[in-house]
């Protein structure tokens, strides 16, 4: 699964923040630090406000700062905040096909489940602390498939580069 940018920038934002402690950190200061447009920081810290994972605080002192300590806010929680987690498959109506997509779309639904529990076992935190990760394997993936397992160094990786 690709992540989308958004989801990149919401946890290198989080970590700023958790890097900042309980300080307000301003929203021109996060745009400069990861070069990211203060339109999308805006966008981006509304989305995990509202998802509880930042708090937010108007005004010429204002600033954004972590809702609860790094070590409460699971991986997971970032990206169901900011990426689709429901895969669905259209049905082709049109040629009597209505119903076989439904098998597809649970065993999809099923795959992005595992995904994301695996990101629910990391928090904030382990990420902030760059902890290696225990739970990951390098044996080779099955059938040509990137393997769960090795996720976590790969979304690591994109928020490096």
């Amino acid at each position: 699964m690709r992540l989308t940018k958004s989801t990149s920038h919401a946890i290198r934002i989080l970590l700023e923040c958790a890097s900042a402690d309980e300080q307000l950190v301003k929203v021109a200061v996060l745009s400069e630090r990861l070069d990211i447009t203060q339109q999308n920081i805006f966008k981006i810290v509304n989305l995990l406000a509202k998802a509880g994972l930042l708090e937010a605080v108007r005004g010429r002192k204002g600033g954004v700062k972590l809702a609860r300590p790094a070590s409460e806010i699971r991986i997971g929680d970032v990206v169901r905040a900011s990426e689709v987690t429901r895969v669905e498959i259209e049905d082709d109506e049109d040629h009597g096909a209505h119903g076989r997509g439904h098998g597809v779309n649970q065993i999809l639904d099923n795959a992005l489940g595992a995904f994301i529990d695996v990101l629910d076992q990391h928090t904030l935190a382990d990420m902030a602390h760059g902890q290696r990760i225990s739970g990951a394997s390098r044996r080779k993936p099955r059938g040509g498939a990137k393997a769960v397992a090795n996720v976590p160094a790969r979304v690591r990786r994109a928020l490096h580069g």
